[in-house]
């Protein structure tokens, strides 16, 4: 395995008596993807809203480039700029704001870009992912696929060293799902992020993976490449 640009260690989450996350360790390869599936309710958003400060643990620690990462730093804003990018379940984007507006957003917040280097730099984006015809649209003119690829450009636009992806095919058919995830090995290539999803898409997802980690009652229960999963789920 790679070089590891994220570690979890020993992390714990528990809402009260229920142990949503009971000692997590994940090691995530720079210049890879990976993906968390399981269950649902077992834990997989928490994992990733806890390494991206949304929810602050219980106990353990996040490693972020061999520095320890603070959830502190991340409910601060400075996630973007350690290099990290959120991409929601369901896009939360603002149905006041047009698509260039949307993408734009973090410029504005995080950096204070403005004028025309702010302009360049969203529409160059939006060119190079074949999003200019949506530029004045707003999220509710737009299909649900040409939604999820705007909420995209936006996790992309500061540049990010790893992206969260939280079931980033929620809603979609079966077809689109295949065209996400498609999006997503392209644009990782292209791009040269690091990628951690989770996803309930089994095994559909298992192509664009390089590893995957099975999260059960608290605890990853397999690490490894997508073609060694399918026995270890079903011997457990």
């Amino acid at each position: 395995m790679a070089e590891a640009l994220l570690k979890v260690c020993g992390l714990k989450k528990h809402f009260g008596e229920n142990r949503v996350l009971d000692g997590v360790d994940l090691a995530v390869a720079e210049a890879s993807v990976t993906t968390v599936i399981g269950k649902s309710g077992m834990g997989k958003s928490v994992l990733l809203k806890c390494i991206a400060g949304l929810l602050t643990s219980d106990s353990g620690e996040v490693w972020f480039d061999g520095k320890p990462l603070e959830a502190k730093q991340m409910r601060a804003g400075k996630g973007a700029a350690l290099g990290f990018s959120y991409m929601f379940q369901g896009n939360a984007l603002f149905d006041s704001l047009t698509a260039s507006e949307n993408v734009a957003l973090p410029l504005r917040e995080g950096r204070r870009i403005k004028g025309e280097e702010l302009k360049a730099r969203v529409d160059g984006l939006l060119e190079r992912m074949d999003l200019r015809s949506a530029a004045n649209q707003y999220p509710g003119e737009l299909s649900g696929g040409m939604q999820k690829r705007v909420a995209f450009a936006r996790a992309l636009i500061l540049e990010p060293r790893i992206v969260l992806f939280d079931e980033p095919t929620t809603g979609l058919d079966p077809e689109r799902k295949f065209g996400v995830f498609d999006l997503i090995s392209e644009y990782r290539r292209d791009f040269g992020f690091t990628a951690l999803l989770v996803s309930h898409d089994i095994p559909e997802v298992f192509d664009i993976s390089d590893r995957v980690a099975w999260l059960d009652q608290g605890i990853i229960r397999f690490d490894g490449k997508p073609s060694e999963i399918n026995d270890e789920v079903e011997t457990a």
